[in-house]
């Protein structure tokens, strides 16, 4: 500025044989190349790798394993600050890579891990084909990242988290010169994490109370529920065996948070239904995958949380 003060720098060194331009690509990219590259993807850096609160379609949210980059979104201060606020969305990948909203240090929301089609407690994501959304989760040896795009040309979306805490999906109206909100995140006290603060209950927003103990446990107090409707705690009814236990089936769940979970991509349900059988410790057991009949193999050893039902996923 006019006091000869850095208002904003890349934080990028080194040396360069020609001269470096800076441009903005029509996919809202602004880039920083070599001017003989030819238009080609090869960038000294690129405002695609920093979000703010805002994804474009084509930017990747998620970690870039060669870098060691792991893309956040950041919501701004207030509606009118924009520098950066107290929330963040960001790739967690202590078990089944999965985002968290974090509150400054404290999670507030989660989104549920990638089951082959869509994140287990985002399925609403399903009905975003309706305004031509396409979208992709990739963990591969060169990164982990949730990406979309929109099918239809001269149709604009933008995905971004407000400083509030919610996660708004929209598209442009050009003919009222506005953007029109088609989705939004954390609608139900079923949504904000935990969902429900004993371990081995899960949610659901259509029952009362909304908390309620998994199938096999009982509130550790029966004389808090009956007094106010809630429960401290989950305990199991019969003490786990290592020989001869069951399981029970819950359907349209989104699953428990995966945070030191056993993941094992190679096997099918089968046999990951008979490694839980063999662990002592083994809690729950799913499919890492749930396309074409399901695969992969995550196994749970530890407490079950953030445990929410929906009636139609």
């Amino acid at each position: 500025n006019q006091s000869n003060i850095t208002v904003w720098s890349t934080n990028l060194t080194g040396a360069v044989r020609s001269q470096v331009v800076a441009e903005l690509l029509p996919n809202g990219n602004f880039v920083l190349r070599d001017s003989k590259s030819n238009g080609q993807d090869v960038f000294f850096w690129q405002s695609f790798d920093h979000p703010t609160d805002t994804l474009l379609p084509h930017m990747k949210l998620g970690l870039d394993r060669k870098t060691e980059n792991n893309r956040v979104l950041t919501s701004w201060k207030n509606s009118y600050d924009p520098s950066s606020g107290y929330l963040s969305y960001k790739l967690e990948m202590l078990g089944l890579p999965e985002f968290f909203m974090w509150r400054s240090k404290v999670p507030v929301f989660r989104s549920g891990p990638w089951d082959g089609i869509r994140f287990s407690g985002i399925p609403e994501m399903q009905i975003w084909k309706h305004i031509n959304i396409s979208y992709n989760f990739t963990e591969n040896t060169e990164e982990v990242a949730y990406t979309y795009r929109v099918t239809t040309p001269n149709v604009y979306a933008r995905l971004m988290m407000d400083f509030q805490g919610f996660l708004q999906l929209s598209t442009w109206n050009p003919a009222m010169s506005e953007w029109n909100m088609f989705w939004l995140s954390s609608t139900d006290e079923c949504d904000t994490y935990p969902s429900c603060n004993p371990t081995n209950s899960y949610c659901d927003a259509n029952k009362m109370p909304r908390c309620n103990c998994i199938k096999g446990f009982v509130p550790g107090n029966p004389q808090e529920r009956s007094l106010n409707n809630s429960f401290t705690e989950c305990l199991r009814k019969t003490q786990l065996s290592c020989s001869g236990d069951g399981f029970f089936l819950m359907r349209k769940m989104k699953l428990p948070a995966t945070t030191g979970a056993i993941v094992d991509k190679r096997i099918g349900v089968k046999e990951c239904e008979e490694k839980c059988i063999n662990n002592c410790n083994c809690t729950a057991f799913a499919n890492t995958n749930i396309q074409d009949g399901g695969s992969g193999c995550v196994i749970w050893t530890s407490e079950l949380t953030d445990i929410r039902s929906y009636a139609d996923a």
